[in-house]
């Protein structure tokens, strides 16, 4: 590359303006100065010679690093690569701009100064005699410190402006670096989390605080979200071009890794998104997948999610090269199973259908546990509900077990079955399944069939709901519509309401007089004696009462 290269648009220049322009990179600065007279009188010049605007990047030592040609309005920059190593913020280099007509600095400039993280964007208003005049600078400002992400400051006279560089760079890095909304958790990225409100404001906001807590689950630091009222999705980047900009611009501004959307994005959307963006896209299915990815601990479980994620991925990489290699790096892109993801097709088909085999055998494993269970009449009442509604936890109480337990959403992706006794001798199988979640991906149900047929042989339902949730109600619609999703809305069910020690009395009675069921507080116990005497009358003396009574199975081996 030539040392003295001139950028942008520098189609139709003469010889003697390109000249002009080259010998710009002999100029250079002092580096305490912030722009020197005499750069800014050759650089007025030089505009007024070519009638375009004319662009300077200057580095820290004083140096013009590069000399970029624009048109009249405004000037594009060139692709500047990684930011400079060691930078606490900054890029290490400020834009200097002349002008054509008066104006200042402009919305694409400080665009251009978020973006690409400028140290400074500085620009040289031109007198009518064609000399330097007066100047506006803008620089970025701390999050949270301003009402606005950046300052525009004027000076009337390049001449005097005596201000001193060094120390306003350093001391803008510094309190970069001081400002607590810029802290890293250790170990976790920062993400946006991104909606849009179409007819059901309530219900889209309900969404964003799932995908925040999705989002937290999986290990990001959400640092921001941003819910966009629109008429209808937009086909090509889901909120509009306008928008997703302005987002892209306060993600760099919040040092932001990745921006999370609320809704499963097309193929081509997500690759529409990922052009206008280095930072990492995901969507709320692949947020999904990767706390799948996290928590499956058996083999079934590792197969049913590197399935699903096949499933998602394969029609998506075909189009989507540059976007998927940024998918396949840490959070939304962790792998389980024998081997990461493989984005090329041929070997992605050839996994999916070894996947398939293997998941097909484990099947039929876990219907000769079934089998098994029948033959001795064991009833089988499996916990349903919500994610994170304490499913683990009840199973744990009733069944003295130690099951996993964490306040994260799907803590509990394999399923765990455990035998209970009651005092009569009667067994019986309580299974912990799966949690779900309102939209839960269809990739999802498919790859996890094998293990949701275990609800097909349950005697019983006990539909654990979190009393003390606001949204319970909208949590309770969206498991019912998943079962009847799964020809399982005709078992018989029983609610329970748990979280009753951390619900408001009146509420917790009107959810019971609305809904029936009972409530119960599976963390300290309260309530789970009546549970267990409604579980025993509904397996045992109803069906005593017809003619029917399991066979009473001696010992404790593990039929699950």
């Amino acid at each position: 590359m030539c040392l003295e290269q001139l950028f942008g648009n520098t189609e139709g220049l003469g010889s003697a303006d390109s000249k002009a322009l080259r010998a710009l990179y002999k100029r250079s600065v002092l580096p305490s100065q912030f722009l020197s007279p005499a750069l800014a009188r050759e650089l007025c010049q030089v505009t007024q010679l070519i009638g375009r605007r004319v662009g300077l990047l200057i580095d820290r030592k004083g140096r013009v690093d590069s000399v970029i040609v624009g048109d009249a309005h405004r000037v594009f920059l060139p692709d500047l690569g990684a930011r400079r190593a060691g930078a606490a913020r900054f890029r290490g280099v400020r834009l200097v701009l002349s002008t054509i007509r008066p104006q200042g600095v402009t919305e694409e400039d400080l665009t251009d100064l978020t973006l690409l993280q400028l140290d400074a964007v500085i620009v040289v208003q031109m007198t009518h005699e064609g000399e330097a005049g007066s100047v506006q600078y803008a620089y970025l400002l701390p999050p949270k410190e301003s009402d606005k992400s950046w300052q525009i400051e004027r000076r009337r006279d390049v001449h005097n402006w005596d201000d001193d560089w060094t120390r306003f760079i350093v001391d803008l890095e510094q309190r970069f670096t001081r400002s607590p909304h810029l802290k890293k958790v250790k170990d976790r990225e920062r993400a946006i989390c991104i909606g849009v409100t179409l007819d059901n404001p309530r219900q889209a906001k309900r969404g964003m605080r799932e995908l925040e807590q999705l989002a937290e689950t999986a290990g990001f630091d959400v640092v921001d979200t941003v819910l966009q009222p629109k008429k209808q999705i937009d086909g090509r980047t889901f909120i509009g071009s306008g928008k997703l900009q302005e987002i892209i611009v306060r993600a760099m501004h919040l040092g932001v890794d990745a921006v999370l959307f609320d809704r499963e994005l097309s193929p081509s959307q997500l690759r529409n998104i990922s052009e206008e963006t280095d930072l990492k896209v995901l969507d709320r299915t692949q947020v999904i997948l990767d706390i799948f990815a996290q928590h499956a601990t058996s083999r079934e479980g590792k197969l049913q999610v590197e399935l699903a994620q096949l499933r998602y991925v394969m029609p998506r990489a075909a189009i989507m090269s540059t976007a998927m290699s940024r998918l396949t790096g840490g959070i939304g892109g962790r792998g389980p199973g024998e081997t990461k993801l493989e984005i090329n097709k041929r070997r992605a088909e050839e996994r999916l259908t070894r996947l398939e085999r293997e998941l097909e055998t484990l099947t039929k494993d876990r219907a000769t546990r079934r089998k098994r269970r029948q033959k001795a009449e064991l009833p089988i009442v499996s916990i349903v509900g919500y994610t994170n509604a304490g499913k683990s936890t009840l199973l744990n109480r009733i069944t003295n077990s130690e099951v996993l337990v964490e306040n994260k959403l799907f803590a509990t992706l394999d399923p765990t079955s455990r035998r209970f006794r009651f005092p009569e001798e009667r067994e019986i199988i309580v299974t912990d399944t799966v949690g779900f979640i309102e939209n839960l991906p269809k990739t999802l149900v498919a790859a996890f069939r094998s293990t949701l047929e275990e609800l097909e042989e349950a005697d019983l339902l006990l539909h654990l709901l979190d009393a003390s949730d606001p949204e319970v109600e909208s949590h309770l619609k969206s498991v019912e519509t998943i079962l009847t999703d799964l020809k399982l809305a005709d078992r018989p069910t029983l609610f329970v309401w748990n979280k009753a020690e951390a619900t408001d009395g009146v509420v917790l009675r009107d959810l019971l007089d609305r809904h029936g069921g009972l409530a119960v507080s599976a963390l300290t116990g309260a309530g789970l004696d009546v549970l267990l005497d409604r579980i025993e009358t509904l397996l045992f003396r109803q069906r005593a009462a017809i003619g029917f009574e399991p066979v009473v199975i001696e010992g404790s081996s593990d039929l699950a």
